[in-house]
């Protein structure tokens, strides 16, 4: 006589990896190390977390597909914002090229795929489903759960900027706050003093680290901190935010402006109130994206390597889906001030 064995459960892609490892009588690495086909891991608990998968159905993603010993060849790019929004912004673009580039004689295809409201559980069936091996996540607004969800499913994910809401998962990031910190001391060298700030959304970690390094800045230099205004990194936003900005103070005489896309619109408006740019308003930007160069002055800003950022993040996620140990937990990537006309 043999011992019943419960059969199967339908495959549930919303199963966690906490779920398996409970099932297993085993810690989450275990269950990790198991996945990812890695040694030191017992016989008895390999056996464990083998029946725990089975008996769950846990999603058909990573595990899975490396239990089964095959792969999707494939990862994925996930960006937080409306297509149009994407396509038309050179830093997306720029990301992008970073990631096509470090990809390159990997024979591993890319999917582009665009998150917006109302399709998040789309989504993740769809990336825990085994169509991609691992993914790529940027442009996270607030307390995005995509990545945490996607990592606790056991699919690899790494982060582009620091995650608000997504604790524990590997992220890829530029020094945004000494950036910004460099851009407000360089104006006050200037002998600037009523330096405005156009900032980022606050609702990204871009966003605030930018604003907190402009502050921290400003404050060493003993200037005040009083002229903040919103964007949220378009064209349109930047006038908006230069438009409130100059009724609030007609005589401000410098902005720090979180990015370059949004200084373009910064800029527009400074000409159509007749403000000479930089006689008597200094501008600086960040990202040194390829309109900062075309700009009308050419731009001053502070230099992010934005395809490095998307070629850091996709050897990330390559080395880890490759079984490489002690990956770092982050990566922050240098800024550097580059000098134009503008201030």
């Amino acid at each position: 006589m043999t011992d019943a064995v419960d059969p199967p459960k339908a495959r549930r892609p919303n199963t966690r990896l906490e779920e398996v490892a409970r099932a297993a009588g085993v810690s989450k690495s275990t269950v990790s190390r198991v996945i990812n086909g890695e040694p030191y891991v017992s016989l008895k608990a390999r056996e464990a977390v083998h029946q725990a998968i089975t008996r769950l159905g846990y999603s058909p993603n990573q595990a899975a597909r490396t239990l089964a010993g095959s792969r999707a060849n494939c990862i994925a790019l996930v960006v937080s914002e409306q297509g149009s929004r994407v396509l038309a912004d050179p830093f997306f673009a720029g990301v992008l090229r970073g990631v096509h580039a470090e990809l390159a004689g990997k024979r591993v295809q890319l999917v582009l795929m665009m998150s917006k409201e109302g399709d998040e559980q789309d989504l993740v069936n769809y990336l825990c489903g085994g169509h991609v091996d691992g993914v790529l996540v940027i442009s996270l607004h607030g307390q995005d759960p995509l990545p945490r969800t996607l990592a606790d499913a056991g699919l690899p994910t790494v982060v582009g900027g620091r995650p608000l809401g997504a604790g524990g998962v590997p992220y890829v990031d530029s020094d945004n706050f000494n950036g910004a910190m460099e851009a407000a001391r360089y104006l006050s060298s200037l002998g600037r003093r009523r330096v405005a700030t156009i900032a980022g959304p606050r609702d990204m970690a871009v966003g605030m680290d930018r604003l907190s390094g402009w502050k921290r800045g400003m404050s060493q230099a003993r200037l005040p901190v009083d002229l903040v205004a919103y964007g949220d990194f378009t064209p349109e936003s930047g006038a908006a935010a230069m438009e409130e900005l100059l009724g609030r103070e007609p005589e401000l005489d410098a902005v720090f402006v979180a990015a370059d896309i949004m200084a373009l619109g910064a800029l527009q408006t400074l000409h159509a109130h007749g403000k000479r740019v930089p006689e008597d308003v200094a501008v600086v930007g960040f990202d040194d994206l390829m309109i900062a160069s075309t700009a009308v002055p050419p731009l001053t800003t502070i230099r992010q390597d934005v395809e490095q950022l998307g070629r850091t993040m996709t050897w990330r996620l390559m080395a880890e889906l490759a079984g490489e140990e002690n990956l770092p937990p982050f990566l922050l990537l240098p800024t550097s001030m580059v000098k134009r006309t503008s201030a």
